[in-house]
């Protein structure tokens, strides 16, 4: 089993993910001790302060627009509860079982921090759910990103309290029910752990991260298909020249460039200089740009998500030294997910547009007239009788169009909520539930290049020669379509096919 731990300072992409996909018995999360110690600080703040009848918002008051509505000392427990309730909220389908994992985790992450002022063993409990495969129902939609997630995050808390409904092994059933199987007791909060559960980014940030993972693969296996397009194409490599790349000096654009070329080594189903040819259509000869540009956004996504794995985002937040004789109970904007918001639509819009560039090539390859004759129309040879693939093309225009949709950014859209008290919102969660269907559509548009650019070959072989080699990389996804996938004589039932070609490209992307 391998283990995890949490201090709120470390948490990384390979742990997150770890977690997300992993079985639940085999990792284990647990918490560092000086984190242990730093959350016992925190509470123990908590504590002194409802003693000496301090006022503090979502402590001893009410919370939004009840902000000035004072509680009683022996109240403060129902108040934590009641936010629980409350907040629960969410509608929609839940999330999977690797995203509600990764949601506890970063969850549980930001609390070890030692900011918060929950209690240790309500910290415990939840890593005890992680490790235990007890998984809360998370509906996926009702949050505005600000204050934080906090309608799912109360259904994430809910089995903390034994409320709501859990997945536990292959059963959706009650969580006390669950947590009596596993033999572990729900609690009682404690003055500011429902506020401290509810409130941050952790949601969006899960998604995000999840898709921003997903991306990395997709903008990999894009050079691939692209470049599988090219070769069917009878394209030239000319224009991915090192010297024409780096005298515009964009770091992505050169990486890619030089994947390219790394991808079709040794290719003979390019073309060289040629006079009467002597440059491709920009599908081809600007995937550098167009990709490395993509990979921008992937990049910036991932920089900040670093940050945010790490950062402490419910409100308020507690200070306290030493000996919790001065505390400082301070309320910010943390928990405001504009950051993550505008970077996650930054990311939609460049995946949008890997998959419009993909559909592109896909036109290419099937409409004879723009392929210069080097491929029959649709990648048929009795057209008229076969539609071969022109609906395959089709598809992918359909995909596409939903996706430049999707791209509308959500971070632009704000709806003022709790009586005008929390007036501007990120819609940050929007932005990350777009972004995911916008990957799961190009990850069918990649799939239907792949299956249209194998067709386009298998033309090209009959014009070359059966024995001429394709590039380093782009051999091996075609023998890869070819396992599962023969060349379309005539029409048949091409779903069957499209279904299969997309189970490979999530077997490298997932």
């Amino acid at each position: 089993m391998e283990k995890i731990v949490l201090d709120g300072q470390s948490l990384n992409f390979e742990q997150v993910l770890k977690v997300a996909f992993s079985e639940y018995d085999q990792i284990e999360v647990s918490l560092y001790e000086e984190a242990i110690k730093n959350v016992e600080k925190s509470a123990k703040a908590v504590e002194k302060l409802i003693k000496r009848g301090e006022i503090a918002y979502g402590i001893t008051t009410g919370f939004g627009a009840f902000k000035d509505k004072i509680i009683s000392q022996k109240e403060v427990e129902k108040l934590q509860k009641n936010i629980l309730l409350s907040h629960a909220v969410g509608v929609g389908e839940p999330f999977d079982i690797p995203t509600t994992r990764a949601i506890m985790l970063i969850r549980a992450n930001t609390l070890a921090r030692g900011y918060s002022g929950i209690r240790i063993e309500t910290l415990q409990l939840l890593l005890n759910l992680i490790n235990e495969g007890i998984h809360p129902i998370i509906p996926q939609k009702g949050s505005l990103g600000a204050s934080g997630d906090l309608a799912p995050l109360a259904h994430m808390a809910l089995p903390l309290i034994g409320e709501g409904e859990v997945t536990y092994g292959s059963e959706k059933i009650k969580s006390v029910d669950a947590l009596q199987r596993a033999q572990l007791k729900s609690v009682k909060l404690a003055a500011k752990e429902g506020l401290a559960l509810t409130n941050g980014t952790t949601v969006m940030t899960a998604v995000g991260l999840l898709e921003t993972h997903k991306a990395t693969k997709l903008a990999e296996l894009a050079d691939v298909s692209g470049c599988l397009s090219l070769e069917a194409l009878n394209g030239t490599t000319l224009a991915f020249d090192e010297r024409i790349h780096s005298l515009r000096p964009h770091p992505r654009q050169n990486e890619c460039a030089e994947n390219l070329r790394d991808i079709l080594e040794g290719s003979e189903f390019t073309r060289g200089y040629d006079p009467a040819n002597i440059q491709d259509a920009y599908t081809l000869r600007c995937m550098p740009q167009v990709h490395g540009a993509c990979r921008d956004a992937i990049a910036y996504a991932e920089w900040l998500l670093k940050l945010e794995l790490n950062a402490v985002t419910d409100n308020p937040l507690i200070f306290c030294d030493e000996n919790c004789e001065k505390i400082d109970v301070i309320s910010g904007g943390n928990f405001h997910g504009e950051p993550l918001a505008l970077a996650f639509d930054y990311l939609a819009i460049a995946l949008s547009e890997l998959g419009n560039i993909s559909e592109r090539r896909i036109m290419r390859l099937t409409d004879e007239a723009s392929n210069a004759h080097i491929l029959p129309a649709f990648l048929t040879e009795k057209g008229g009788l076969n539609s071969g693939f022109m609906i395959v093309q089709y598809t992918a225009a359909a995909l596409c169009t939903e996706n430049k949709v999707l791209s509308h950014p959500a971070s632009v859209d704000t709806i003022p909520t709790s009586a005008n008290v929390e007036d501007h919102v990120s819609m940050g969660a929007t932005s990350a539930l777009k972004l995911r269907e916008i990957a799961e559509n190009l990850k069918t548009i990649i799939s239907l290049e792949l299956f249209a650019a194998a067709q386009g070959i298998d033309f090209r072989k009959e014009e070359i020669g059966k024995d001429k080699k394709l590039g380093k990389k782009t051999d091996e996804i075609y023998k890869l379509i070819r396992e599962k996938i023969p060349f379309i004589q005539e029409d048949e039932l091409m779903q069957t096919h499209i279904q299969t070609a997309e189970k490979i490209v999530a077997s490298i992307v997932n």
